[in-house]
């Protein structure tokens, strides 16, 4: 579907009334998305197996960071970013996992073992999950039971608003700061939640 010239003058107008200049978004990338690089790429090495493909999801990152801000400059950043490439490495870990039903059902027929997490995967997850908790634990409840629903049982936004009698964009505002708060908890440099000193 193809933009019309008057809907590209209304989405450049609504720009500029909102101070979202192309020159703006330039200049906020780099103040303040670039130099989260180090952490950025350390992040996608650590949790990327194949390190050949680092800098094209950097670069993947760096783009939905800039399509965003293009609606809405993200505040804060750095859990926004993290966000950003956390999702685009469940996107790449769901594409690569895609396996053609008649390939499954061949495997009993072939007696095929199916690969069992060894017992340094199964502690790595307990640990993940721990830490994941003791973060959701620091969300104010009602944040707390929106995440829930939303990331964890996979309601839509109207199902939590209809569940919980509250607003669409109260369940929306929810998503957003528990979320940010979670990667920030998670990733940012509170990264020790959890930890002994």
């Amino acid at each position: 579907m193809g933009e019309t010239p008057e809907h590209g003058r209304e989405t450049a107008d609504l720009r500029r009334s909102a101070g979202m200049t192309e020159d703006g978004i330039n200049g906020w990338f780099v103040r303040e998305v670039l130099p989260l690089e180090a952490a950025l790429m350390q992040f996608l090495r650590r949790s990327w197996p194949n390190k050949s493909d680092i800098d094209d999801l950097a670069q993947e990152v760096y783009a939905r960071v800039y399509e965003a801000a293009r609606e809405k400059i993200p505040q804060p950043v750095k859990p926004f970013v993290f966000i950003i490439a956390r999702n685009l490495l469940i996107d790449r870990v769901r594409h690569e996992q895609v396996v053609p039903i008649e390939a499954v059902a061949d495997l009993e027929t072939l007696g095929v073992a199916v690969d069992a997490p060894g017992p340094d995967r199964n502690v790595m997850a307990q640990d993940e999950l721990r830490r994941l908790q003791a973060a959701l634990e620091k969300l104010p409840p009602r944040c707390r039971e929106v995440v829930v629903l939303g990331r964890i049982e996979g309601l839509s936004g109207k199902e939590i608003s209809q569940r919980l009698g509250i607003g669409a964009s109260t369940v929306s505002e929810h998503l957003a700061t528990g979320m940010n708060t979670l990667a920030d908890l998670l990733f940012g440099d509170e990264a020790e939640l959890g930890r002994k000193p």
